[in-house]
């Protein structure tokens, strides 16, 4: 799994023109899931994410993490996080999991994350073509790959 995660202070996500889901303070992640992904990933990525000390605490420093502020959360499916460019100009996405790997897995990435913290987590539609607004607080901009986790 990739992801790609970034702080912000709102977001939200439309669909054909209208606002599905939005959140406050806290992360957007675009999360991307190739065909050797399982719950092990899940997990670990879950933990690693809301654990991550990237919110500023009263001195301005990165110290607390998005369960330490109560932030919110929304997650996206992005299958171009897979994309690979070595060859030519069009991407290739051979890595990235088909629907019926990817969906199983995307909806237990978002309730495994429901069920570990105590905030709102907003979703996308799974497949959907999407319009993603935020502001990026920061910026800071994280990218984790669960193949890379040493």
């Amino acid at each position: 799994m990739r992801v790609v995660i970034q702080r912000v202070t709102e977001a939200s996500v439309s669909i054909d023109g209208k606002i599905k889901d939005s959140i406050h303070k806290g992360l957007v992640i675009l999360i991307g899931i190739e065909k050797a992904d399982n719950q092990e990933d899940i997990d670990w990525l879950v933990h690693k994410i809301k654990n991550l000390r990237i919110f500023n605490d009263e001195n301005g420093m990165m110290n607390k993490s998005l369960t330490d502020i109560k932030g919110e959360v929304l997650i996206i499916s992005q299958f171009t996080l897979h994309a690979k460019t070595k060859k030519g100009h069009r991407p290739s996405y051979i890595h990235a999991a088909k629907p019926e790997v990817a969906i199983p897995l995307y909806e237990s990435f978002v309730n495994t994350f429901k069920n570990q913290i105590n905030t709102k987590v907003a979703t996308g539609n799974f497949g959907a073509m999407m319009d993603i607004t935020l502001t990026n607080h920061g910026p800071v901009t994280i990218l984790i790959d669960t193949k890379n986790k040493e």
